[in-house]
């Protein structure tokens, strides 16, 4: 396994949900942290105050020049990056029968190219370590139509293919790319859902332990997919 000290990890949408689940578990673990999201002042991990271990940016999906400032940053600040978690991601109800395509556009913007770019940015610096490590938080939407949620779906089918993409880009340069799919996960997107109710769906900090496995397997243990699930799922 490789150890997390000393190894720098981008982890997006990390004021909330997932990415906070995320931060925390590894912030804990010991690994340094780039933390990316739209409002930094509401990122708040337990015991990062006086360590030196987690810087903030602002991070906007559709700006590619905040992308690379991000990078930038990270890279000026800690000198390397050998782990990249794409997180953020946005969700709205648009069916196949909708024909407001901005809706679309919009989840593909946020949820698949920022994703590709984010990864296509920090491609240089993981692969300079040897060991590089990208997590893109997908979803079981992202293997499978269940629902009505149609752009979703799409916007997550493309994550996939960005994903493996990348581990063939890489993959001898020691990179390598895992997919988070979660079913069901307590988050805000999921409130007010009754069924599964909020105690019964995935926690984002089991959620999390898993993403600290995927980042720290060796390159001879590569996963490239994680599907995760609360309840019976044809997926699992």
């Amino acid at each position: 396994m490789l150890e997390p000290q000393g190894r720098v990890i981008m982890v997006s949408g990390a004021n909330r949900g997932i990415g906070l689940g995320i931060a925390q578990c590894l912030h804990d673990k010991g690994y340094s942290l780039s933390l990316g999201a739209r409002d930094t002042s509401s990122i708040e991990l337990a015991g990062a105050k006086t360590d030196g271990r987690v810087m903030a940016h602002a991070y906007d999906a559709t700006d590619g020049a905040n992308n690379a400032a991000w990078v930038d940053a990270t890279i000026a600040h800690y000198g390397r990056i050998d782990g990249l978690v794409n997180n953020a991601d946005t969700g709205v109800n648009a069916n196949i029968e909708d024909a407001d395509e901005d809706v679309f556009d919009n989840m593909w913007a946020i949820n698949t190219k920022a994703p590709m770019r984010m990864i296509r940015l920090a491609l240089p610096h993981l692969r300079a370590c040897g060991s590089g490590r990208v997590i893109n938080v997908v979803s079981l939407s992202g293997k499978r139509v269940a629902n009505d949620g149609t752009g979703y779906a799409m916007s997550k089918f493309g994550l996939m293919a960005v994903g493996h993409a990348a581990r063939r880009a890489a993959w001898k340069d020691g990179v390598r790319v895992t997919a988070l799919c979660p079913g069901y996960v307590a988050i805000d997107m999921t409130a007010g859902r009754t069924d599964p109710s909020p105690e019964e769906m995935i926690q984002p900090a089991d959620l999390a332990e898993l993403a600290a496995v995927a980042l720290a397997l060796p390159n001879t243990a590569a996963m490239a997919e994680m599907l995760v699930s609360c309840q019976y799922d044809v997926m699992i």
